[in-house]
């Protein structure tokens, strides 16, 4: 069988295909270009040349230097002895990822762009590009730390084995035929035996740092908005000081404020259309429920009524215990058991059973 492995250059997907290949199958690596040569693109590597900082874009997925990731998969492949292809996808990157960024910041809603990629990108454009460019291949694989298992006539996604390191929340919204022509060998592993696996055939990439984030700099270089001059206010609606620009700030953030208090201030609400950042003590930012829209579920066909499970609402956290209802107009409600720290519209709350993923959506509204 053959199998096209994601590889980004770093240490996890070089090990997926390193697996891969022990294990039998016939392996070809593609690396995935999302850095394009648009107008976009070319002043975001303007801002990086002139920054003060040295590489403040290093370790991130959107990142100028791709050339250097790209080589370091190449690399891997040349030592495992597989076919090696780069696939340009940044001009539906840009499209598809980055303009959903821009506009959601925008609209005062927190967008978690991995999501939209994995969705949209790395399980969707990217092997179909492959294919186009006449790649043939049975499989796609990538180094997520994640399971996918077949029971009772429907593929599972399933939390890694190693839930500091899961990342089944990025993956929530593939559908039965991704999960059904995708591979996740990492996903019974912990993070020190990847790394030691690599170590052991001597891969240049064992100690590679791994990626942190989308964009290590300034959120503002990919928004290009002018600021604009508002007001930071209590939940009562007085004045405690001006900002310049909403989306400067994000829900739950504690540091860089700029006010003083008697106790620790968190952004509780961030409102487009009076250019307002709410900010409120602890205990008053936090939220109970939330409604979900475009929901999508994997271990069952739909929800019909009221179930008991657990949610993600970050990538971070573990689920928390949680009743989800089904909403007429197909969105999902969830309350929680607990109060949780504030939630951010257009990040994705997550639903699972123990380790199998159900499904989720994208955060719509919090109360």
């Amino acid at each position: 069988m053959k199998v096209l492995v994601g590889m980004s250059g770093g240490v996890d997907s070089s090990v997926a295909a390193l697996l891969l290949k022990e294990q039998g199958y016939d392996v070809i690596g593609a690396t995935m270009l999302t850095w394009g040569k648009s107008d976009f693109f070319n002043q975001l590597k303007e801002k990086y040349n002139s920054s003060e900082q040295k590489n403040p874009l290093h370790g991130a997925c959107l990142c100028p230097h791709e050339d250097e990731d790209t080589s370091a998969a190449k690399a891997v492949a040349d030592k495992l002895g597989i076919e090696f292809h780069i696939i340009d996808c940044s001009k539906e990157y840009e499209e598809i990822v980055i303009n959903y960024f821009k506009n959601e910041y925008m609209q005062g809603n927190t967008p978690n762009p991995c999501v939209r990629c994995n969705q949209s990108i790395k399980f969707g454009v990217f092997p179909l590009l492959a294919k186009k460019a006449g790649l043939i291949f049975d499989k796609f694989a990538t180094g997520h730390y994640a399971r996918i298992e077949y029971e009772n006539g429907r593929y599972l996604l399933k939390r890694g084995i190693n839930h500091k390191k899961d990342q089944s929340y990025f993956l929530y919204g593939l559908s039965q035929e991704q999960l059904a022509n995708t591979l996740t060998p990492l996903g019974n592993y912990t993070k020190e035996q990847i790394r030691e696996i690599a170590r052991n055939f001597g891969l240049e990439v064992a100690d590679k740092p791994d990626s942190q984030d989308f964009y290590n700099g300034d959120y503002n270089d990919i928004l290009n908005a002018e600021p604009k001059k508002g007001n930071i206010v209590d939940i009562n609606g007085k004045v405690l000081g001006t900002h310049n620009g909403f989306w400067n700030y994000t829900i739950g953030q504690r540091k860089g404020i700029g006010i003083a208090a008697s106790e620790p201030l968190y952004v509780k609400e961030l409102r487009k259309d009076t250019n307002e950042v709410v900010v409120a003590f602890k205990d008053d930012s936090m939220n109970k429920s939330l409604i979900a829209n475009n929901v999508k579920f994997n271990a069952i066909d739909e929800l019909k009524e009221a179930i008991n499970c657990q949610v993600k609402i970050r990538s971070s956290q573990e689920p928390k215990n949680a009743v989800i209802s089904p909403l007429d107009n197909g969105k999902v409600e969830v309350v929680f058991e607990d109060l949780q720290n504030p939630i951010a519209k257009g990040q994705s709350a997550v639903f699972y059973l123990g380790d199998t993923v159900l499904g989720g959506g994208i955060i719509e509204s919090v109360y």
